[in-house]
């Protein structure tokens, strides 16, 4: 250790660092010089790895670290348990091994922390297999293209921005938009559908009566048995934060690299940045742009480079990720939410003021983009959402026009109407997801024309009375639309002459 460090400590703690050098293998057994906030600063240990667990020998047991500064005399370690109980003089040794978690299907249906000990109150989970915490991506050759669709059961989204099995696709928007809804509603839509899809549910620093009020609804959903949810609250150290996604992302490439399709949601990396440039400020990292360090884009980038479609060589199996990030006033262009547009592959924007307006869920159809677009949609839903996207962005450009003049000419009358009716066939209440059939028959119905005579205000009970009507008397020919296959002639006769007669009992 250098002499101006030295200066600093205490005749015991020089003392304790002369013996260790003296007597042990400065490779494997280190001394804790300082700790605090979380942060234990270790003398030794030369042969420490990025990420390799430390053992603190305490009065009250064994403390795990792991080690993310690695300088040229001293290590700057996390703690993972009680700060509390590591004192300056303590012994580290390293444990061999780089962090991991408990995996496999054992989690199904369980709360757990980022470490993989149960919050639910059940009983302790006992793994045949543990998997890394920080890993590398699949290469681009172990990686298939995107094509094969997952489903949301929200209309506006599988309509104009859908999502296939191995996308990153982004939600963005201000606090108290919905952004949670939509993701709760995709993985109630996976259970409904009887997809096989594993949801992934991470909460980072989420308040823990939210956390609780989600589990019961999933409970009732039925969702539970295919979920894991991996859970830190405001309260948790910056450490367990930091680590909650990587942690969630290793179980839920147990099941993509099992042949299995998995769905992650991170809810929010933004949270998720806030902690590591704690803790990144308290390991004395030099503060860039507001405040952040300088690799938190590789924070996130190496989180979601994990998600993936695998080749068929690899089992063809699925990591899908949802991360949310929260934006203030609507900036999209602040430093984390561009890192994030940046690594994904599209993002669904919510906007404050549609919130506010009524239209839920609040989709900006300006903003919002699916990069994978049209190659991971059903063959049904794209055969009735092709103008869909462009329809309704012209709408929005249209009535905020319309708004000064009162002369219009009846094309332009036509298209702010057919738009107020698409608004209006979009909302959509959380909880309730569409399966395909009932989407196609629904934006088939306003596209197409023969909603045209309903009254905006009542577009949603000449949905909900044509899907009843659909269901009840040609069940058989809906099932088949389910499929997703591209529908067939008589299909679209069949759909066309329903809503007509429907319209009928609506008509203003």
């Amino acid at each position: 250790m250098t002499e101006g460090i030295t200066t600093e400590l205490s005749k015991e703690l020089q003392q304790a660092i002369a013996a260790l050098e003296t007597n042990s293998n400065l490779e494997e057994v280190g001394v804790v010089v300082r700790v605090g906030d979380g942060v234990a600063w270790i003398h030794g240990l030369r042969g420490a790895g990025y990420s390799e667990v430390l053992n603190i020998e305490t009065d009250h047991g064994v403390v795990e670290a792991f080690a993310l500064n690695l300088l040229e005399d001293e290590i700057g370690a996390v703690l993972l348990g009680e700060d509390s109980l590591v004192k300056a003089g303590q012994t580290v040794r390293l444990k061999g091994t780089v962090l991991d978690v408990p995996v496999g299907p054992e989690l199904l249906g369980r709360v757990v922390d980022p470490l993989g000990r149960p919050l639910d109150g059940g009983p302790a989970i006992k793994t045949k297999q543990r998997g890394l915490v920080e890993r590398e991506a699949v290469g681009v050759m172990g990686r298939k293209s995107v094509h094969e669709p997952l489903m949301t059961g929200i209309v506006a989204i599988d309509a104009m921005f859908p999502i296939g099995r191995g996308q990153r696709e982004l939600i963005i928007g201000d606090r108290q938009t919905g952004k949670t809804a939509l993701a709760i509603d995709t993985m109630i839509n996976q259970a409904k559908q009887k997809t096989g899809v594993v949801n992934v549910y991470v909460a980072i620093g989420q308040k823990l009566s939210k956390i609780a009020r989600l589990v019961d609804r999933l409970k009732q959903e039925g969702v539970m048995d295919q979920t894991i949810i991996v859970a830190t609250g405001p309260s948790d150290p910056a450490s367990l934060l930091y680590l909650a996604p990587y942690a969630a992302t290793a179980m839920g490439e147990y099941f993509r690299d099992n042949s299995q399709h998995a769905l992650m949601i991170y809810d929010d990396l933004t949270k998720h940045a806030v902690a590591y440039r704690q803790m990144s400020l308290l390991l004395r990292r030099p503060p860039g742009r507001e405040a952040y360090p300088g690799d938190v884009f590789y924070l996130h980038s190496r989180l979601l480079e994990r998600s993936a479609k695998l080749s068929d060589e690899l089992g063809a199996g699925s990591l899908t990720a949802l991360p949310i990030i929260e934006t203030q006033a609507g900036d999209i262009s602040a430093y984390i939410p561009t890192n994030v547009i940046s690594i994904t592959d599209g993002q669904i924007f919510l906007e404050t003021d549609l919130f506010n307006q009524g239209i839920r869920p609040a989709i900006s159809a300006g903003l919002s983009v699916s990069r994978v677009g049209g190659a991971a949609q059903t063959g049904a839903v794209k055969s009735v959402s092709g103008n869909l996207k462009l329809g309704l962005s012209q709408f929005r450009e249209l009535a905020s026009f319309a708004q000064f003049g009162s002369d219009l000419d009846d094309s332009t009358k036509h298209q702010i109407e057919r738009g107020q009716r698409l608004t209006e066939l979009l909302k959509q209440s959380q909880y309730q997801p569409l399966s395909i059939w009932e989407q196609v028959a629904s934006i088939s119905a306003v596209i197409n024309g023969q909603f045209d005579h309903v009254p905006a205000d009542k577009v949603k009970d000449a949905q909900a009375a044509l899907l009843t009507k659909l269901w009840a008397d040609h069940k058989t020919e809906m099932q088949e639309l389910d499929k997703g296959g591209k529908p067939a002639d008589e299909m679209k006769t069949l759909l066309a002459k329903t809503a007509t007669a429907t319209a009928k009992g609506f008509e203003g």
